[in-house]
């Protein structure tokens, strides 16, 4: 499912037009991705968890040629589904 998907899904769903369900598609992920941006959790009952936590430095291997590459520390954002989407 891609993005498209779920803009005409929501059109359908609220019986809008595709273009207000565009924006409205359109401002929940800017949300999120200013929310994630600045360091916030994101829980979503009955979904799950966006949360920005630390990746440690460490070395990864090239698996197509087993070269080793340094990974650098930074931030990475991890999702834990929730009970519902589990039993799904």
């Amino acid at each position: 499912m891609i993005k498209a998907d779920i803009i005409n899904r929501v059109a359908e769903e609220c019986d809008v037009a595709r273009v207000k369900a565009a924006v409205a598609v359109n401002s929940i992920i800017s949300t999120m991705k200013e929310a994630l941006g600045s360091g916030k959790r994101i829980e979503l009952r009955g979904f799950g968890v966006f949360q920005v936590r630390d990746r440690k430095k460490g070395v990864g291997r090239n698996p197509k040629t087993g070269v080793e590459v340094p990974i650098t520390p930074g931030k990475t954002v991890r999702f834990k589904p929730g009970k519902e989407l589990k039993d799904l």
